[in-house]
């Protein structure tokens, strides 16, 4: 129900991305007639995969979070996370405010043991042909120097499920390579990763800058939600800054639209790999569940990359390993016995 557009692009992605994926069965959670209504506009109203459950409140884009959590407690974001929390679901996608949806899906799943916030994680195009990951995208702006380790540890074990490597790289965003460099937020969480790394428990790289995103100098970037999300706001709006002017100098004169037209092929392979849609659906890190946040503006194709990112995670078994290597990496608060004091 939530997102720029609502049912119009959620229903048609759920019915695209089932007919393309024989083993998905997707639940619709919102208000069912207008979800019913969508789904007879397809021809869908029986596909024998496509579900769909009630929920009589629908969480705005503008909505303050106590009105999400505590007023809003029949709303479809909150019906599809409890779907999560009881198995019935093996995750969540929501184009709907990200605030609530956070805070939502940490009040009903809880976050794992050692985890002090969860984080968003997404997936940016590199020029070596595949993803770098990267987080935090948002969710926390004040971030402390043990916070970031988390999000190295959290990521490193999402992108070895994910991609299948045994030893993720991970590069730390900085104002410069040096370790000299950056604020103390930067330079206390180098030290962190830089013991896991000397122990063997992380492949910590270094610091890395912006422009190492898209060079795939590392597998994974860390930093904290507010550089984050600055970032990758910036990068959505270059990407579709330079395809408006591509499209407006090709269409310029006669000339222009015949080159266009040679070309149209290499136009179009480049397009496809610098189009943000294809890397949209974003995971959020340390919950006792999977939920994943669609872009609120998302059209179809765009969510269900959303969708199919959901259900990779769950058929890789993500969550297990995200739970079992968390469990083994998280540093643990010493236990009082052990370091001789008492209470």
């Amino acid at each position: 129900m939530g997102g720029d557009h609502g049912p119009a692009v959620t229903i048609a992605a759920a019915i695209s991305f089932v007919n393309r994926e024989p083993e998905a069965e997707l639940i619709l959670v919102g208000l069912q007639d207008q979800l019913r209504a969508e789904l007879a506009k397809h021809h869908a109203a029986s596909h024998p995969r496509l579900s769909v459950i009630h929920a009589s409140e629908v969480v705005t884009m503008d909505d303050p979070l106590e009105v999400a959590l505590r007023r809003k407690k029949d709303s479809s974001m909150r019906v599809a996370i409890e779907l999560v929390k009881e198995g019935r679901a093996h995750a969540c996608v929501s184009a709907g405010n990200t605030g609530a949806l956070m805070a939502v899906s940490r009040y009903v799943l809880k976050t794992m043991p050692g985890v002090d916030r969860p984080a968003i994680c997404s997936i940016l195009p590199n020029q070596k042909d595949g993803p770098t990951y990267m987080m935090d995208l948002g969710a926390n702006t004040d971030c402390e120097p043990h916070h970031l380790h988390q999000f190295a540890i959290m990521g490193s074990v999402l992108v070895s499920a994910m991609e299948g490597i045994a030893h993720p790289t991970i590069g730390l965003l900085n104002v410069g390579t040096e370790e000299i460099k950056g604020n103390e937020l930067v330079k206390e969480t180098t030290k962190l990763l830089r013991a896991d790394h000397e122990r063997g428990v992380l492949n910590f790289y270094g610091n890395v800058e912006g422009n190492d995103i898209f060079r795939g100098t590392t597998d994974l970037v860390v930093c904290d939600g507010f550089v984050g999300n600055v970032t990758l706001k910036a990068i959505e709006g270059l990407a579709r800054f330079v395809k408006n002017v591509m499209t407006t100098e090709f269409k310029r004169s006669p000339l222009t639209m015949l080159g266009a037209l040679i070309a149209r092929g290499a136009l179009r392979k480049i397009s496809n790999r610098l189009n943000p849609s294809r890397y949209n659906g974003a995971s959020l890190l340390g919950l006792r569940g999977l939920v994943f946040k669609s872009h609120g503006g998302a059209d179809s194709y765009s969510y269900e990359w959303a969708i199919k990112r959901s259900f990779d995670a769950a058929k890789y078994n993500v969550q297990e390993q995200l739970s079992s290597r968390i469990a083994e990496l998280m540093p643990r608060a010493p236990d009082p016995q052990e370091s001789g004091t008492t209470t």
